[in-house]
């Protein structure tokens, strides 16, 4: 589950980080990445680790599939902020911002299958 302190919750900054941030995509979902810089347009919750949000559409599938698609979605995300606090170069800074948003082929993706693809395109992103 992810804690309550890694957890974005403003829609307005589920907006800041879809426009601002980086984006890489893959078959299953697309990743938003935002790593703001300190300053006044920062937003106040700099602190507490990264922050991660979901966007799961009905294209993904009835409520049923969105709602399994959206748990295994959010255990892949506290896996790597977990796995990150103890990695030596973590994917995610402690000011990041990341929204994962669930494509149609998610419906059919194995949790595995999930992780690969959000955690290749973090990689990516964070090059």
């Amino acid at each position: 589950m992810l804690a309550p302190e890694h957890r974005l919750r403003s829609s307005a900054l589920f907006s800041t980080v879809v426009k601002k941030g980086a984006r890489k995509g893959s078959r299953t979902v697309v990743v938003h990445l935002w790593t703001p810089e300190p300053g006044p347009d920062a937003p106040l919750e700099l602190t507490g680790g990264p922050r991660a949000g979901l966007i799961v559409s009905k294209a993904v599938g009835n409520a049923v599939v969105r709602h399994a698609v959206s748990r295994k979605l959010r255990a892949v995300l506290a896996t790597i902020i977990d796995d990150d606090a103890t990695a030596a170069s973590p994917q995610l800074q402690e000011t990041s911002f990341v929204v994962v948003r669930a494509l149609p082929g998610s419906a059919k993706a194995s949790s595995k299958e999930l992780e690969s693809d959000v955690r290749r395109c973090l990689s990516r992103l964070s090059r």
